[in-house]
């Protein structure tokens, strides 16, 4: 067995302590933050719609459907980068030309479905009015063959709103020839040491899922 000088070791030592130090955080105490605040969030719904017409609205139209489904919550989508595939990348801008204020509380459950969830409704009252104008979201995650997609913020919406990852992952599973089940995940990681992810989550993307279904069911304009 080769043993190094102690001189090598020493110079490896004093490597490995100057690396660290250029970090934020220190090298270890940051690999485990990085496992231990990313949080997971799951949930599922059957809805009454084939996994094909589905899969289609929700990985191919929805830049068309949203305007279309939420006119009062949704400006209009831009797709800014690909063409709908695995590193696409969409604009949302919120609010019939103006931004859309986060204390009206008729309309805080829809923005949740809509964006995902920021605070909870009583942490945005303590903090007073936000606006959110935009989101950008890019597919992370895209397998056709078994109906998978996965959106992630990247700027705007969630990330100016306490979270520094938020993501979303749709896996649509045909379980009759109109019905589908939809198993829902959503990471998140706190800007801060502070979780901030509010408990209605589940219930609003559900909500978000069941408009959908309705305006499919409805047929589609």
């Amino acid at each position: 067995m080769c043993i190094l000088p102690y001189k090598i070791l020493l110079s490896l030592m004093i490597g490995i302590i100057s690396l660290a130090s250029n970090i934020d955080t220190p090298l270890f105490p940051r690999i485990l933050r990085l496992r231990v605040m990313i949080k997971e969030v799951k949930t599922q719904v059957n809805v009454g719609v084939g996994v094909d017409v589905l899969w289609k609205a929700l990985a191919k139209d929805l830049k068309d459907i949203l305007p279309k489904m939420m006119p009062n919550l949704v400006k209009d989508t831009e797709m800014l980068e690909g063409d709908g595939g695995l590193g696409t990348i969409y604009l949302f801008n919120f609010g019939p030309g103006e931004s859309i204020s986060l204390a009206y509380t008729n309309q805080i459950t829809e923005l949740n479905f809509l964006v995902g969830s920021f605070n909870s409704l009583n942490e945005l009252n303590q903090q007073g009015i936000k606006t959110v104008t935009y989101q950008k979201e890019r597919v992370s995650e895209f397998d056709e063959s078994v109906h998978r997609i996965g959106l992630e913020v990247i700027e705007g919406g969630h990330l100016d709103h306490g979270f520094s990852h938020h993501k979303a992952t749709f896996q649509l599973t045909p379980t009759g020839e109109q019905e589908t089940l939809i198993d829902v995940t959503i990471s998140y990681e706190s800007a801060t040491e502070e979780d901030i992810m509010p408990p209605n989550t589940p219930s609003s993307t559900l909500l978000f899922i069941k408009n959908l279904e309705n305006y499919l069911v409805r047929g589609a304009p």
